[in-house]
């Protein structure tokens, strides 16, 4: 008899678990240490304090958390894609299968936002805001670290559902981490198609956040903007659409791998 999606979930949530310990994924945390101390060894004094030094910091702090997100998941399926195709003739739900790895991989970007969120903190201990738009500043920043690292790691495992080979995933990886970083708002400045096209980044929404939480509307020789009104409304808005954009990835993605049975390999 075949299992409840619910029973499918706690068991693929248990063989995530079980390939976490066995490939030693706790080096992502490592990593995670790694990359933002980096950042925030060169992100220089004036971050939280000086307009431009605050945002050039938190793109930085931002394209490091779309790095992280994506690659906790961007071969996680598709290195298992015989296996699931197998799987999933004898009954295996995909649709259970891709919200495990996703219910996984929350608890593991919850974490890594904690570790990005400590790491920014002790770097900034004396520029840092002493509370946030609408919460302490330190559940602020974890919240939107959160946000950013979850939904970058539901859009790698929307492309790992989507390519047949860990390698496709690799070479496509750069692309949408430039894709991005380009279209976030921060480097160029976007009009016409591409301003609509940054609506759907989540680069611009995490910069946004940031840029709230430090008020930088408020610092001097920074030219007001409606995306920074230091707001809990504006920042409910910044936090929403990147999870949204993670429920539509995971939707997407489940739909793409309910088609593996149409591989020719």
């Amino acid at each position: 008899m075949r299992s409840s999606i619910s029973e499918q979930i706690r068991v693929y949530f248990g063989k995530c678990w079980r390939i976490f310990l066995n490939e030693n994924g706790w080096k992502v945390f490592i990593s995670s240490a790694i990359i933002t101390f980096l950042i925030s060894c060169v992100t220089g004094s004036d971050m939280f304090k000086d307009y431009r030094a605050t945002r050039n910091g938190a793109f930085a702090l931002v394209c490091a958390c779309i790095w992280i997100g994506i690659f906790n998941s961007i071969q996680s399926v598709c290195k298992e894609r015989d296996i699931i195709k197998r799987e999933h003739r004898s009954g295996m739900s995909v649709f259970a299968y891709v919200n495990a790895h996703a219910l996984f991989e929350l608890i593991q970007c919850l974490l890594e936002a904690i570790i990005v969120t400590v790491i920014t903190m002790i770097f900034n201990k004396d520029t840092i805001p002493s509370s946030g738009v609408m919460l302490p500043v330190v559940i602020e920043m974890t919240v939107t670290f959160f946000v950013i690292i979850f939904s970058s790691d539901m859009l790698g495992l929307m492309i790992s559902c989507t390519v047949k080979t860990p390698q496709t995933a690799m070479t496509v990886m750069p692309f949408v981490l430039i894709l991005q970083l380009v279209m976030s708002g921060m480097i160029f400045d976007l009009k016409g198609f591409t301003d609509k096209v940054s609506y759907l980044m989540i680069s611009k929404w995490g910069l946004n956040a940031i840029c709230i939480t430090a008020n930088v509307n408020a610092m001097k020789l920074a030219p007001k903007s409606d995306d920074y009104l230091y707001e809990a409304s504006n920042m409910l808005k910044m936090w929403s659409l990147p999870l949204i954009f993670a429920v539509v990835y995971i939707i997407i993605g489940a739909l793409l791998l309910s088609l593996v049975d149409r591989d020719k390999r």
